[in-house]
């Protein structure tokens, strides 16, 4: 399994938080924690701190630290040390190791996710977004194997606009529904419906290529992007250093509710400051109501309620990509996206 996600320890400094902020511990933390298969770090980190996004402040480590990220395997030992007056975490020895020659080897797969991988890697291997002007640089399919009407997986085609014989994993798509900003109205990109996988097999005009997968019935006029590199950027979880100011667009899946382990499309991407890792919360707009001296209904707005965070993992130009990670109520089309 491709190594899709670092360790959330190794995340951004307290220096992107208030420092006036202080780290709290939950009530009765444990003094250490055993890692086994099938934790995550953000769960790991909900042992220790109320928030657990600002776990990576607890290990005190700066910027440069996170290139060159540690990992946390099966069988490592969390400890916290509070021996100079302020939470610390460290990482122990191995349980069950014995003092003696051997071969150490762990798999890729063995590696501790910040966040449900399974939940989010079809998001990351796969086209999500088609983006303005995609249409006059995506390649495109043009004729099918023995003019069929419709492709399947081992299957062969013929397509145009491939300008580079050197990349031979290929995605096949065709544009879908349109990611519409909820508050101006605009379309900022539309997402892009995935179909399979195909394998460049002769370069040339048209270039030859055949169906590895086939997840939909595949079709001439079909378009083509190139199949992203099979080691993925790692996560490194942090608040944002600018304030957000963002809603939901979209609820994987075309529901209207969504909760914690849904996927979600906010209505900024990069070109707005947003990347992959940013921590957000989701707040819903309150309304009280009331009767004054004359009967009349009134309305009075109050504070928004934050009742979610999301940990933003695919960023595109103008729209990202989120899991909900803890959410106290249905998330919905349209809430608010902010700082945590």
């Amino acid at each position: 399994m491709v190594r899709i996600i670092s360790a959330l320890i190794l995340a951004a400094t307290a220096a992107c938080v208030s420092a006036a902020e202080p780290l709290e511990l939950v009530g009765n933390p444990p003094d250490r924690h055993v890692v086994v298969k099938g934790d995550t770090l953000w769960g790991i980190s909900g042992k220790f701190l109320k928030k657990p996004w600002r776990w990576p402040e607890i290990w005190r480590m700066n910027k440069d630290q996170i290139k060159n990220p540690h990992l946390i395997y099966p069988g490592d030992i969390v400890w916290l040390d509070m021996s100079d007056g302020s939470p610390r975490l460290r990482l122990g020895k191995p349980v069950n190791s014995r003092a003696q020659p051997q071969v150490y080897a762990t798999p890729v797969d063995q590696v501790i996710p910040s966040i449900p991988p399974n939940v989010i890697e079809p998001f990351i291997s796969q086209p999500l977004i088609v983006e303005a002007g995609i249409e006059k640089t995506s390649a495109r399919i043009v004729a099918t194997q023995e003019e069929r009407i419709v492709l399947g997986s081992g299957d062969t085609a013929y397509a145009s606009g491939i300008p580079d014989a050197s990349i031979e994993r290929w995605h096949v798509f065709r544009p879908g529904q349109p990611l519409k900003d909820p508050e101006t109205g605009e379309i900022l990109a539309h997402e892009a419906f995935f179909l399979g996988s195909a394998r460049l097999t002769r370069p040339g005009e048209p270039a030859t290529l055949r169906i590895t997968q086939a997840k939909e019935e595949i079709n001439r006029g079909d378009w083509l992007q190139a199949a992203p590199p099979p080691n993925i950027i790692s996560y490194v979880p942090r608040p944002p250093e600018t304030k957000v100011d963002a809603r939901i667009m979209t609820i994987y899946g075309g529901v209207s509710e969504g909760g914690a382990n849904s996927v979600v499309t906010i209505n900024k991407g990069s070109n707005d400051g947003i990347e992959v890792g940013h921590v957000l919360a989701f707040y819903r707009k309150r309304v009280a109501l009331h009767l004054d001296d004359d009967v009349k209904r009134q309305s009075i707005t109050i504070p928004d309620e934050r009742y979610a965070l999301a940990f933003v993992f695919r960023t595109f130009d103008r729209v990202s990509y989120a899991l909900v990670i803890d959410a106290s109520k249905s998330v919905i089309i349209g809430d608010a996206v902010g700082n945590p």
